[in-house]
C-alpha cells in the first residue's frame, strides 16, 4: 500500500509539473511581439534591445512606426503589444483617458529614470561660472545674446521663447536660435572646438552626453520642471497581456534601462545603423544586463532563456 501511495504521489507531482510548465508557456499567437515606435531615437534603442532579446528566445518581434495617439489607440485595440516609450509627464494627458477606461495598462515601475531636458553648456563654460539660469544674463556678451534650440515648434523651444518674452531670469534681450537637432549640435561642436561660449537645449538620454563634455544648468525648475526637467519613461501594454502571454510579459516587465545604456546604443542608430544590429552589438559587449532581464523567463518553447539569448547574441 505504501508503495502504491508513493507511486501515486510521484504521478501527481509529475502531472503538476507538466501543468505548471504548460501554464508558463505562451500560446502560438504570442510568438509575434508587436512593438510601437514613435520615431524617437531613444525608443528605437530600447525597442531594438528588447527585440534582440526576444529573437534570442525564439519570438518574432515586429515594429510599427506610429504617432503617440495612434500608438495608444493601437494598444487599446490590441494591435500593439508593447510600447516602451511612455514619457511622463509629457504624455500624461494623452494616455490618461485610456488608463482610466482600463484600455491600457502602465507597468508600475519605470523602465527608465533620470532622464533630463533643460539648458546645458560645455564643461569649460560651466567651470567659468555659468552654472545656473540666473547666470546666463551675466555672460550675455560671451554668449552673443543667443540661446540655441532645435526645430521650430518644439516644446523646449517654446519654453525658451517664453522665458525671453517674459524677461524671465533677465533674458529679455536674448534671441532664440532655431534650426534642428542636427543643426544645433553642429553649432555646439563648433563652439567646443573653438572654446567659444554657448548655451543650448540639452537632454539625456542622447549621445551628446557621451560625445561632448557638457553640464546641465540648475535653477530652471520653474520652466523645465524639477531635477533638470526630469522625466520617467514607462512601459504600456494591453491590460490582459500578462495573462495572455505570461512569458513574454515577464520579459517586458523585467526590462529596465539606464541613460548610459541608451546614450551608447543611440550613437550608431543616429549614424543610420539598424537599431536591432546596434542593440545586439551593445549586448555582445555588455551581456551582464541579461541576468536581470531574463530572470524567470524561458525561450518560446520552454527552455533556459538566459542561456539561449547569450548564445544568440554571441553568434550575431
Amino acid at each position: 500500500m505504501n508503495q502504491r501511495l508513493t507511486k501515486a504521489g510521484w504521478a501527481l507531482a509529475a502531472a503538476a509539473l507538466v501543468t505548471t510548465s504548460a501554464y508558463a508557456s505562451d500560446s502560438a499567437v504570442c510568438r509575434n511581439v508587436r512593438f510601437a515606435d514613435v520615431g524617437w531615437t531613444d525608443i528605437a534603442a530600447t525597442t531594438g534591445l528588447a527585440s534582440a532579446v526576444f529573437e534570442g528566445l525564439g519570438y518574432n518581434p515586429t515594429k510599427t512606426i506610429a504617432s503617440v495617439p495612434i500608438t495608444f489607440a493601437g494598444i487599446k485595440s490590441k494591435q500593439i503589444d508593447v510600447f516602451l516609450g511612455y514619457w511622463s509627464p509629457t504624455m500624461d494627458p494623452m494616455i490618461e483617458p485610456f488608463v482610466k477606461a482600463k484600455q491600457i495598462e502602465v507597468l508600475g515601475t519605470p523602465n527608465l529614470t533620470g532622464a533630463k531636458y533643460t539648458l546645458a553648456v560645455p564643461d569649460y563654460v560651466y567651470n567659468g561660472g555659468l552654472k545656473s539660469f540666473d547666470d546666463i544674463q551675466k555672460f550675455a556678451d560671451k554668449l552673443g545674446g543667443r540661446i540655441y534650440g532645435i526645430e521650430p515648434g518644439n516644446d523646449g523651444n517654446a519654453l525658451i521663447q517664453k522665458m525671453i518674452t517674459g524677461n524671465q531670469y533677465g533674458l529679455g534681450k536674448f534671441k532664440l536660435v532655431e534650426s534642428s537637432e542636427a543643426g544645433m549640435l553642429v553649432q555646439v561642436n563648433k563652439a567646443i572646438r573653438e572654446k567659444q561660449w554657448i548655451v543650448f537645449l540639452g537632454w539625456e538620454p542622447h549621445p551628446m552626453n557621451v560625445q561632448m563634455k557638457i553640464d546641465y544648468l540648475n535653477g530652471g525648475d520653474a520652466v523645465f520642471g524639477p531635477n533638470y526637467g526630469e522625466a520617467k519613461v514607462f512601459t504600456a501594454t494591453p491590460p490582459d497581456y500578462s495573462t495572455r502571454c505570461p512569458n513574454a510579459a515577464k520579459l517586458v516587465s523585467n526590462l529596465h534601462f539606464t541613460t548610459d545604456i541608451e546614450n551608447h546604443v543611440m550613437m550608431p542608430i543616429m549614424d543610420k545603423q539598424d537599431p536591432n544590429k546596434a542593440a545586439t552589438a551593445w549586448l555582445k559587449k555588455n551581456p551582464q544586463v541579461l541576468d536581470k532581464w531574463l530572470a524567470g523567463v524561458t525561450t518560446f518553447d520552454g527552455k533556459d532563456g538566459l542561456a539561449a539569448v547569450k548564445s544568440y547574441i554571441a553568434s550575431h
